[in-house]
């Protein structure tokens, strides 16, 4: 017993002298996730939704309850004047969130509501239109919401804020580490709700949770094994289960209903699913929830699992079999998804991070890593089939995680013959990366930088850079600029099928004409560059009697699906592989009807009735 309260008073000791010694002037100090007291009236912290098919789902945050208090939660809206209830909810006291389910939703028009917990608390926002009379559909992307104040994380978000409300985002995405504490998630949360519940409570925002989010360094989630190795490189989950399904069910039970809703190792859920907004068809992908890990399936080359330091290393070795990226029922997800264009104009794939190494320098101006698999450029096989499923629907990529921004355009079996990946900068930079090959990139743009052009990553993935907003050297002053934090924008244009991508630092206005976007930014593509090989060529134009029909390609000999996508217009020249022949099938919102049976590259002008 003695013993015992010796070690308790120890600890206590140790606790005081390093809370004075983060608040003594000139020492680092820590970030404060103190949950305040607040008022009865002030228990509803913030709330997020989203609206698909007709059903809105909100999830609203709340501060912890006292014994006494209700544990039922009222979602009403404004009609008429008056507030009408419209949902209940039970406040799951694990997390304290109170999910709201509403069918039948009208999403043509725009509906204030409020969330009533009790007598005294109402938390209200603005459920938006569907947004389908917008010829643009602007995303607002963001990630590693470091909170470390020697990061410049504990600087005010309120630039972030106004900037989300000057371009009047559409959509918010939030691709991860939106928690930057591995035991406090519940506390950290709050903190992110109240940086930023003044944006996410009018328009539909998606959350993807991950590895510091679930509570840990890096996430190989390994259909939801146990992790037993520091670092988790053994894939699976550090913390126990049920903290992971309260992470995910204050994250991401305001997204649509997963579409496979089979739970894992350990009772944790899934959320990959789609989102269809402004008829821009979202996929919500889960990176790393089935991703093998790498310790003990592939040779050690360096101090740890997952870091390759040996540049005379064979790429292939690595390349294992059984090592999983998105696993099989999500490449079934995408499959299906990219043939079903109903309501959509165009596809993009929001996921935690891109498909590729996307950095070569990690931590610090002399960490040179030749291979990182906390990327999803490995392994190189499951890579590979995750893009070859994503380009069948043209679909751009919006991600985040790496702490870098970059532009690539990925390429399987010949450079750029797959779909474009923006990554945005990290909101505060907790640990700093470089874009550097060794050796200059290949058929640059002109005048491009030297790191610009064709490479292949660390696994021997071909990518082109179009642009990397690399951090100082030796980061100083501006603690965030200086380390490259900032926030990305995202144009989807469903006439033009343009995407337009913009990359801004922090505390600027991006209103203000003077106000830059990182090096390479902003930058243009065509919705029709996702998969478009530079070894293609075209079949014969394609005339309809309808405006913008949906067109998939077969392949005549093995009945496989090369592409499907909405046309923009009535005119239509599709790509395709030489010397091969094609089965073209089309219609108006799905493609139902055979209009050419024996297409070839370099075929004749074809007019086709659909109507």
């Amino acid at each position: 017993m003695k013993l015992l309260k010796r070690l308790a008073l120890c600890c206590l000791a140790l606790l005081v002298t390093a809370e004075s010694v983060s608040a003594q002037p000139g020492r680092r100090r820590r970030a404060d996730l103190s949950i305040p007291n607040v008022a009865k009236k002030d228990v509803i912290c913030f709330a997020l939704y989203t609206v698909h098919d007709k059903t809105l789902k909100l999830t609203a945050q709340l501060y912890p309850l006292s014994g006494g208090d209700p544990k039922v939660a009222r979602l009403e809206i404004e009609k008429d004047g008056q507030w009408t209830e419209v949902a209940k909810a039970n406040v799951i006291e694990a997390g304290w969130t109170a999910p709201f389910r509403v069918e039948n939703w009208d999403d043509s028009k725009t509906v204030k509501y409020r969330v009533a917990h009790g007598t005294e608390a109402f938390y209200e926002g603005t459920i938006r239109k569907n947004p389908i009379d917008k010829d643009e559909i602007v995303v607002a992307g963001f990630t590693g919401n470091s909170i470390q104040p020697a990061h410049g994380g504990d600087i005010s978000r309120q630039d972030l804020i106004d900037n989300v409300n000057k371009v009047d985002a559409d959509v918010l995405f939030f691709s991860g580490d939106q928690v930057y504490d591995h035991n406090r998630h519940y506390a950290a949360w709050l903190k992110f709700g109240r940086d930023f519940g003044d944006i996410i409570k009018d328009r539909p925002t998606v959350c993807l949770p991950d590895d510091h989010d679930v509570g840990q360094p890096n996430l190989w989630g390994e259909s939801g094994k146990i992790s037993t190795l520091s670092g988790a490189a053994d894939g699976g989950y550090s913390q126990p289960g049920v903290y992971v399904q309260e992470v995910e069910r204050a994250q991401t039970s305001h997204l649509p209903d997963p579409v496979d809703p089979h739970k894992i190792g350990q009772g944790i859920g899934v959320y990959f699913t789609n989102l269809n907004w402004g008829n821009i068809d979202f996929a919500i992908l889960e990176d790393r929830k089935f991703k093998t890990g790498p310790a003990g399936r592939v040779p050690k080359q360096g101090p740890r699992p997952d870091h390759i330091r040996n540049p005379e290393y064979d790429p292939a070795s690595v390349d294992v079999e059984g090592a999983v990226l998105l696993g099989e029922r999500q490449l079934d997800f995408i499959e299906d998804w990219a043939k079903d264009w109903s309501d959509a104009d165009m596809k993009v794939a929001l996921s935690q991070t891109i498909f590729c190494g996307g950095a070569h320098i990690h931590g610090a101006a002399n960490g040179r890593l030749h291979a990182d698999m906390d990327s999803n450029g490995w392994p190189q096989t499951g890579r590979n089939r995750a893009l070859a499923a994503l380009r069948k629907a043209f679909a751009f990529h919006y991600a985040g995680d790496q702490h870098l921004a970059t532009i690539f355009h990925h390429g399987i079996d010949e450079y750029r013959d797959s779909i474009w990946s923006f990554c945005v900068p990290s909101i505060a930079n907790l640990y700093l990366r470089w874009w550097e090959p060794v050796e200059p990139g290949e058929n640059r743009e002109p005048g491009a930088p030297e790191y610009t052009g064709d490479s292949l990553d660390g696994f021997a993935n071909k990518v082109t850079n179009y642009a990397a907003a690399n951090p100082e050297k030796k980061p100083a002053g501006n603690l965030l600029n200086t380390r490259a934090a900032g926030f990305g924008i995202v144009r989807l244009n469903t006439k033009t099928r343009d995407i337009t991508m913009e990359c801004w630092p922090r505390n600027v206005d991006v209103t203000d004409p003077s106000a830059k976007q990182y090096p390479g930014w902003p930058l243009t593509i065509s919705q029709f560059d996702n998969y478009s090989p530079p070894s293609w060529g075209t079949l014969g134009e394609m005339t309809f009697d309808v405006e913008d029909p949906v067109v998939q390609l077969v392949d005549a000999s093995t009945n496989e699906v090369l592409y499907t996508v909405r046309v923009a217009g009535a005119k239509f020249t599709p790509g395709a592989p030489k010397g091969k022949t094609f089965v073209v099938k089309a219609g108006k919102d799905a493609p139902e009807t055979v209009v050419a049976e024996s297409a070839k590259v370099g075929g004749e002008p074809v007019e086709v009735k659909l109507d």
